[in-house]
C-alpha cells in the first residue's frame, strides 16, 4: 500500500512533466497508428494536400494542446487586455513579454516536433506529399516516371509502364529524402535545446546554488499559497452559507482586493538590486502597497528554469 502511495505522490508532484510526456507519447503512438492504419494515399491529384494534412494538422493540434496545458501563459494572459486594470500591463511590455512567450512556445512545440520528426523518419506521409508534386529529380528526369509519379505510393492498384524495380527505386529515393529531413529536424531541435540551455545559464542573474534555492522557494511558495487559498476560500464560503441560512449579522471578512491580485499575478521579473524571488515576495516587501511595483529599473526576465517550475506548480494547483 505504501508503495502505491509513493507512486501516486510522485505522479501528483510531477504531473506537469507527465502531462507533456504524455503528449509526446501520444505523438509517437499516434504517428504509428495514422501511418499504418488510417493513412491511405489517394494516388491522384490530392496526394500533396492529403499528405500535408496528415503531416501538419496533428502537429498543430498537439501544439494547441501544449498551449492549453501551459499554466504560465494563461497566468500572464488572463485579464491582460482589460485596460481598466492599471496594475496589469502584460500586453504592453514588448520584449519582456516576447521572451516569456518564446520560452512557453518552445515547451509547447516539443510534442508536434516529435510528431513531424517521426512522420518524416517513417516516410509514408512524405512519399504521398512528394508524389503529388512535379518532383522531376525523384524520377531522374525520366518523362514516363514523372507522368506516373502520383501513382508511385500505391503501385499495386494500377497498371504501370514502369517496372517494379523502377517504382521501388523512386520510393526508396523519396523515403531517403524523408528520413534525412526527419534526422535534420531532430538534430535542429536538440541543438536549439542545448544552445537555449547554455544561453539561459550564461545569462542567469544568479549563481548555480542561488538558482537552486530560487526554484525551491517558488515551489514552496506556490504549495503554501495553494493551501492558504483553499483555507481562505473555505472560511469565506462557510461564513456566507452560515449567514444565508441563519440570517445572522454580516461579519467583516478581509480578502485581497483586485489591485493586489493584479500585482502578484503580473509577469514576474528579477531585479539584482532588490532580489525578490516572486511577485508575491516583491509585494510583501513593498513599503507602499498602494503604488504599482510591476516595473522597476533593472528588471530582467528570469531564467527558463524558473518558468518551468511555474508550469509544474500550475499543474499541481489543478489549473
Amino acid at each position: 500500500m505504501e508503495y502505491f502511495k509513493t507512486v501516486l505522490n510522485l505522479g501528483v508532484k510531477h504531473q506537469a512533466v507527465l502531462g507533456y510526456g504524455a503528449l509526446s507519447l501520444l505523438a509517437a503512438v499516434g504517428e504509428k497508428v495514422f501511418s499504418t492504419v488510417l493513412f491511405q494515399c489517394p494516388c491522384n491529384g490530392w496526394n500533396h494536400v492529403y499528405g500535408m494534412v496528415f503531416l501538419l494538422v496533428p502537429a498543430v493540434i498537439l501544439f494547441l494542446l501544449g498551449y492549453m496545458l501551459n499554466f504560465p501563459l494563461w497566468k500572464h494572459m488572463t485579464g491582460c487586455c482589460n485596460y481598466e486594470k492599471q496594475g496589469h500591463r502584460v500586453c504592453r511590455r514588448g520584449l519582456r513579454c516576447l521572451q516569456v512567450f518564446w520560452q512557453m512556445t518552445f515547451v509547447s512545440a516539443l510534442a508536434p516536433l516529435i510528431w513531424i520528426a517521426l512522420a518524416l523518419l517513417n516516410g509514408t506521409f512524405y512519399v504521398c506529399i512528394v508524389s503529388g508534386l512535379p518532383w522531376k529529380h525523384a524520377c531522374d528526369y525520366k518523362e514516363t516516371c514523372i507522368k506516373e509519379l502520383p501513382h508511385i505510393p500505391c503501385p499495386g492498384s494500377y497498371t504501370s509502364d514502369l517496372s517494379k524495380e523502377d517504382i521501388n527505386e523512386v520510393q526508396r529515393f523519396m523515403r531517403a529524402e524523408s528520413q534525412v529531413l526527419g534526422w535534420t529536424v531532430m538534430c535542429c531541435v536538440l541543438v536549439i535545446i542545448v544552445l537555449s540551455t547554455c544561453i539561459s545559464r550564461c545569462m542567469s542573474p544568479v549563481s548555480f546554488l542561488q538558482l537552486k534555492f530560487w526554484k525551491m522557494y517558488i515551489e514552496r511558495e506556490q504549495e503554501l499559497f495553494d493551501i492558504r487559498c483553499k483555507e481562505h476560500a473555505t472560511k469565506l464560503a462557510e461564513r456566507n452559507i452560515k449567514i444565508f441560512f441563519d440570517h445572522t449579522k454580516v461579519e467583516p471578512f478581509i480578502t485581497p482586493n483586485n489591485k493586489e491580485w493584479n500585482q502578484i499575478s503580473s509577469t514576474y521579473t528579477f531585479n539584482k538590486k532588490k532580489q525578490y524571488y516572486s511577485m508575491l515576495h516583491r509585494f510583501v516587501e513593498l513599503s507602499d502597497r498602494n503604488q504599482s511595483f510591476i516595473s522597476l529599473e533593472g528588471d530582467m526576465v528570469p531564467p527558463a528554469e524558473i518558468n518551468m517550475v511555474d508550469i509544474i506548480d500550475g499543474f499541481e494547483s489543478g489549473v
